[in-house]
């Protein structure tokens, strides 16, 4: 990891776009769900869980995520 990165970053991440999902009573597997439906994509429960967990989840998948939610994701 960079050197202004640690694990508390990405777990701070995580918890972040964990709860967000959890505002809208979505699971791992219900995005999932959505995210394939909507997309066309392959993502599991256990995918979003290790890319989030790992800190490897890329922006285009959070912006999918947001989406799914019916969240937008704003910069200020």
């Amino acid at each position: 990891m960079s050197e202004g990165l640690n694990k508390d970053f990405f777990n701070d991440i995580r918890y972040e776009i964990r709860s967000y999902m959890v505002a809208r009573g979505q699971t791992y597997q219900s995005v999932a769900q959505m995210l394939n439906k909507k997309f066309g994509l392959k993502f599991t429960a256990q995918s979003l869980n290790n890319k989030l967990a790992r800190g490897s989840l890329r922006y285009s998948d959070a912006k999918l995520i947001a989406d799914v939610l019916e969240y937008k994701i704003k910069w200020e």
